[in-house]
């Protein structure tokens, strides 16, 4: 009786780690179920200083300004306002943003781009020094653009690995603390599972070799707005998006402690016949992160994507009605820029007026990191859109 029950328990283990092995085997799933793993994770050299960092950033009450705006994309900006796209220029334009009084309450980090991260005020100081006295950040935009993806549906693959780890140890030297790395995800485009698995790799890999040389890595798959689509076919998409990326970002071994996100928000698509309330985009973006990021992420920067210097605020606001696991806040480009640019129009004269302008947008970016901010008493300026179909960086 006992051989017979043995018999029986053998064979029902052998049909058991038979059942397992055909699973293994199937087509696509050798690589995210194997028959044994061991995985192995380490603390690098930086781990202590990029967890202070990212619990820095990801302060009350403060967010991020992003002013890495390639110079050809800088040179738009200037264009808007009638001046030439040079590096005098653009100086000017960066240093009235670097050297606001006052910019440190609001603001915990600064993405710069390259030649921001080098240059100096007009007087000598240092970009980066200006930016340490008011306990702000230096960050650094490390990705090469995007460029066309092969084999996919018209999309898009971020460039920009070789040569980063070398790159990065030079911007740690040079004074920056945490980086940025631009992808992005087309819905109309489908987005092929190409385009995604592509998009999150190459996240994983820059998220990996930015810790490895002391930069806190932001990670920024931007779904972008273009689209009729409805809210819910953002959620569906922006999640499968984020499944992805955090697969990767843990086959790469990277300490979750010491990242920061940058995810667009889940609106419908900026062509959609109907317009979502801020309580509605709030409801849909906080239900994708509570099932894609782990509360171990400290910091939820999120980018405009093309809204409005009120609508990115009230949006924001919206997500801080009540506790969540992550800081919640902002990483504005033009949703913190546009008023100041054309309150500035190139003139010396104005570089107070618009530096006062900067602080009022980021006061009321504060305050809705807070859940504390009130449109009341907004300009019209503030309120128009900023979406560009088909924009490009």
């Amino acid at each position: 009786m006992a051989c017979s029950s043995l018999l029986k328990l053998t064979a029902s283990s052998s049909s058991w780690i038979a059942g397992q092995q055909a699973v293994n085997q199937r087509p696509g799933s050798a690589a995210r179920f194997p028959t044994r793993r061991v995985s192995v994770i380490r603390a690098g050299s930086y781990t202590d200083e990029l967890i202070k960092t990212a619990k820095s950033i990801a302060s009350p009450g403060r967010g991020i300004l992003a002013i890495d705006e390639s110079n050809a994309t800088c040179g738009k900006r200037l264009a808007s306002i009638g001046l030439d796209n040079t590096e005098t220029n653009r100086q000017a334009y960066r240093q009235l943003l670097l050297t606001t009084p006052g910019l440190g309450e609001y603001i915990s980090g600064a993405i710069l781009f390259e030649e921001t991260l080098y240059q100096s005020t007009t007087d000598g100081k240092k970009f980066v020094d200006c930016l340490r006295c008011v306990m702000i950040v230096p960050g650094i935009k490390v990705d090469k653009g995007l460029v066309p993806l092969p084999g996919s549906n018209n999309e898009s693959w971020c460039q920009g690995l070789d040569g980063l780890a070398s790159r990065s140890a030079e911007y740690y030297k040079q004074g920056a603390r945490f980086a940025k790395w631009r992808t992005v995800v087309s819905i109309p485009c489908g987005p092929s599972a190409l385009a995604v698995k592509e998009a999150a790799w190459g996240l994983a890999r820059y998220a990996a070799i930015s810790q490895e040389n002391g930069l806190v890595p932001i990670v920024e798959p931007e779904i972008l707005l273009d689209g009729d689509h409805p809210i819910e076919r953002t959620l569906e998409v922006a999640e499968r998006v984020w499944a992805e990326v955090f697969y990767y970002l843990a086959e790469n071994n990277v300490t979750f402690e010491g990242i920061l996100l940058k995810p667009s928000m889940v609106t419908p698509g900026a062509e959609h016949k109907e317009k979502a309330s801020p309580d509605t985009i709030a409801k849909y973006t906080l239900t994708m992160l509570r099932r894609r990021v782990p509360p171990a992420v400290p910091g939820i920067m999120f980018l405009s994507g093309g809204q409005s210097e009120v609508e990115a605020t009230l949006n924001l606001n919206a997500m801080n009605q009540s506790p969540n696991p992550w800081h919640v806040s902002f990483s504005y480009a033009r949703a913190l820029q546009n008023t100041v640019l054309k309150t500035w129009q190139g003139h010396p004269e104005n570089v107070e007026a618009a530096q006062k302008a900067l602080l009022v947008r980021a006061k009321a970016n504060s305050l809705a990191q807070l859940g504390k901010y009130s449109a009341e008493g907004e300009n019209e300026e503030a309120k128009k859109g900023m979406f560009v179909k088909g924009y490009t960086y």
